[in-house]
């Protein structure tokens, strides 16, 4: 079995702001406590980053399966939004929500976008690593076409 290992280092700057590196990653990210928690608006949060790490994943999860499918998909675009709430031991993200709208050329193809979408969320590795329920609405459209 193999293991892969992904180094980041954060460090406090001032405040509740830091900056971000990964390795061999050329651009790092300053980032901030959220406004909610003293931190300052216009950056990046650890929020951001847990909700980006469920969009991204699900992004190129999906990218895979289709090139491996041989399925050509116009367009991808996911939109993700985590709920973060006040419990029994502190805040914490009770549900991610993704919504993936999915482009084909023709309306037969409709169904088989909906089965890698499917099939993306499944296999998608951050989703499946949370114990943070992710649940997916997706929507996919078929580009109009016009005969000349």
């Amino acid at each position: 079995m193999t293991d892969y290992r992904y180094k980041v280092d954060a460090h406090w700057t001032q405040g509740r702001r830091g900056h971000v590196l990964g390795e061999g990653v050329t651009q790092d990210l300053d980032f901030s406590a959220p406004p909610e928690f003293q931190g300052e608006i216009g950056f990046w949060t650890p929020e951001h980053f847990f909700v980006a790490a469920v969009s991204s994943c699900f992004v190129a999860t999906f990218a895979a399966i289709a090139e491996m499918s041989k399925f050509e998909a116009l367009d991808l675009e996911v939109s993700a939004t985590g709920t973060l709430a006040k419990g029994e031991g502190g805040f914490r993200f009770t549900d991610v929500e993704i919504h993936p709208v999915l482009t084909v050329a023709h309306e037969r193809d409709r169904e088989r976008g909906m089965r890698l979408l499917e099939k993306a969320e499944r296999s998608c590795l951050v989703t499946r690593s949370l114990a943070t329920p992710v649940r997916m609405i997706p929507l996919v459209r078929a580009a109009e076409t016009v005969a000349v």
